[in-house]
């Protein structure tokens, strides 16, 4: 028998749950390798957490994350899959350095950063704004056109970065470096200015904007009348046209805000680390982004978790590969996919056994 689950068993056990039994899956497969999977958890732990400069990696990949996260958990909420954040991160990315190549040499940086952020949200909530017009209108579903918008940016970018936007004498495809100024300061930058002692990582300021985002998303969705009406929308699509909602306009403006998001990726990775736009840039987090959605069960404060988890993997991962020869980031990529497996397609596999254990017990009255 199958009950409702307390709101904070939903949000935290179920997901611990899910991690766990993805882990000990995984351990199965590093035995099975040849490795001791307590062993490798430990190397992992240390490379993300313990080493000099390795949490603000974890922080700096942990960020990216957020973005990407959010992003399909906004679409989420009103049952739209939308996967094309690599593509919206890509343009985000384009948005943000065109906006600094074209300011930063004559503009003081304070000025700069704030206008290649919004360049970074217009320019993602633009490539978001076609696949959600074509579902609105069309019936084209956002999980084919998402798809097809994610090759069409890797392609656009090429061409940029090999042609136009190239830097000038040279043959790899990255854009000429933005001015110190317009760059996103990074935690160890002023943690040196200010005297402390700090290990080199690209963590930057953009992990505060990731948390404002977080924070924003959650009132967006739970505290104003256009997120009563996405969340009536996802709920069903017929309710939501009978109490009057404008079912195409919804599918146009949430697909906009979740490519803005993904978007702003860009102020983590080409403004705060590479402080230049380079070829591929978003390197998959736009899809790492469903899993976190996924396993953060749309929430921003379990996507913010999740995004910590998923950052230490990658971080921890790379420390596994230095490690053992014989695990390599692809062992990373399966426990990943496991994680994807059991807080996806079994993500209720649960819930009846927790919604019994919950359950109120009601006792036999005497005879």
């Amino acid at each position: 028998m199958r009950g409702p689950l307390p709101a904070w068993a939903d949000v935290f056990v179920i997901p611990l749950l899910n991690v766990a039994l993805a882990f000990v899956v995984a351990g199965l497969v590093v035995a099975l390798i040849g490795e001791n999977p307590v062993e490798a958890l430990d190397v992992m732990i240390q490379g993300a957490f313990v080493y000099p400069g390795s949490l603000g990696y974890t922080l700096y990949y942990a960020t990216n994350f957020v973005f990407t996260g959010l992003a399909v958990a906004v679409a989420f909420h009103a049952r739209l899959f939308n996967i094309g954040g690599e593509g919206q991160a890509a343009m985000g990315g384009l948005g943000a350095v065109l906006v600094c190549l074209a300011l930063d040499p004559y503009l003081p940086g304070v000025m700069v950063i704030p206008a290649a952020i919004l360049g970074a949200a217009l320019f993602g909530g633009a490539w978001a704004f076609l696949p959600g017009l074509l579902q609105a209108t069309r019936g084209s579903h956002v999980v084919i056109t998402t798809i097809m918008f994610n090759f069409i940016a890797a392609g656009i970018l090429v061409w940029l970065l090999t042609g136009p936007l190239i830097r000038p004498g040279q043959s790899t495809p990255q854009t000429r470096n933005i001015a110190p100024d317009a760059t996103i300061p990074q935690f160890h930058e002023l943690a040196r200015a200010l005297g402390f002692e700090a290990s080199s990582s690209p963590l930057n300021l953009s992990i505060l904007l990731a948390l404002a985002a977080a924070a924003g998303v959650w009132v967006l969705i739970w505290r104003t009348p256009f997120g009563f009406r996405l969340r009536t929308l996802g709920e069903s699509e017929p309710a939501a046209r009978y109490s009057g909602v404008s079912v195409p306009r919804m599918v146009i403006v949430t697909m906009v805000v979740s490519g803005a998001l993904a978007g702003l990726m860009a102020t983590n990775a080409v403004l705060g680390a590479q402080e230049k736009l380079v070829n591929n840039y978003t390197a998959g987090f736009g899809f790492t982004g469903i899993a976190v959605a996924l396993m953060g069960r749309a929430h921003p404060v379990g996507i913010v978790m999740a995004s910590l988890l998923f950052g230490a993997l990658y971080q921890g991962g790379t420390e596994l590969s230095f490690t053992y020869q014989t695990l390599d980031r692809n062992v990373v990529l399966v426990l990943q996919g496991f994680i994807i497996l059991f807080s996806g397609a079994l993500a209720h596999m649960l819930d009846g056994p927790l919604s019994r254990l919950f359950a109120p017990r009601t006792r036999l009255a005497p005879s």
